[in-house]
């Protein structure tokens, strides 16, 4: 019923910055959470940063102060802005929301941080 597509992955220098994506379709109205995760080979999924349809958001400790978490209500469309990335923050960055209490997930897009 909802489809996450992210983009913005890519490969970029410690100390850089990227800005991820994701798109949600298959709905018109608002979905109440959306939310990065992460996963670096090997590991399990961590969440990264989460932010609700009024703004409420949230950070993991990792991230705090270098991630910034915002999104577009009417084009059910999350961002995270990365900067100061480190290569721990090397992982594929997943895409999450939660529609009608029902759990998506977007693919996956790579980031890559180069020491």
């Amino acid at each position: 019923q909802v489809q996450l597509v992210e983009s913005g992955g890519g490969l970029v220098q410690a100390g850089g910055s990227l800005r991820l994506s994701c798109a949600a379709s298959g709905t018109i109205f608002s979905i109440y959470i959306m939310a990065w995760y992460r996963q670096a080979p090997g590991k399990q999924r961590e969440f990264a940063a989460t932010i609700t349809s009024t703004g409420r958001i949230n950070y993991a400790d990792s991230v705090k102060g270098r991630f910034t978490i915002s999104r577009d209500n009417a084009k059910n469309t999350v961002y995270l802005q990365m900067n100061s990335l480190k290569p721990e923050d090397t992982a594929v960055y997943y895409c999450y929301a939660n529609y009608e209490r029902t759990d998506y997930w977007g693919r996956g897009t790579q980031v890559t941080v180069s020491s």
